[in-house]
């Protein structure tokens, strides 16, 4: 069913959930697996305050620090992947990350670590979600699974 995944993450619980599901997936369809976080270069800083470099060299680390749980993750379900930290416009590089690995399904969390509690998509998995010409899984976090009512 599939033959590539990319799992985008910000580190955020619901991206972690997606990582899950998207390991899973690969481990399921012996698919090849990717992992993205992107260091979104649209923030605006005081360079009086805070040096953009040193900025934006803190959100790539971040970044990376995210990835290494895609990483342990995989190694832990014995799925090989490969990760990416990229800078941009988060879903525009998602989507760049997916047409250049000619991926199969993109997995999203619902939410992600900007978004309001409750809000129904983030705007970046909206974003991907619209403009995506391929099949985009949103997960949502394990506590949208414990819901009544």
């Amino acid at each position: 069913m599939y033959d590539s995944i990319l799992v985008a993450t910000d580190g955020s619980e619901t991206a972690t959930t997606a990582v899950d599901h998207a390991v899973e997936l690969a481990a399921r369809f012996d698919a090849s697996l990717y992992g993205i976080a992107v260091a979104d270069d649209r923030t605006d800083y005081d360079t009086g305050i805070v040096d953009p470099d040193e900025a934006m060299q803190h959100l790539r680390e971040r970044a990376a620090g995210w990835l290494e749980t895609v990483e342990s993750k995989a190694a832990d379900a014995g799925v090989a992947v490969e990760t990416t930290v990229r800078t941009g416009v988060p879903h525009e590089e998602i989507l760049a990350c997916a047409d250049e690995n000619d991926i199969d399904v993109i997995v999203v969390g619902a939410r992600g670590r900007s978004s309001l509690k409750g809000a129904l998509l983030g705007s970046t998995i909206d974003r991907v979600v619209r403009v995506a010409d391929r099949t985009v899984l949103v997960v949502g976090d394990d506590a949208d699974d414990n819901r009544t009512g």
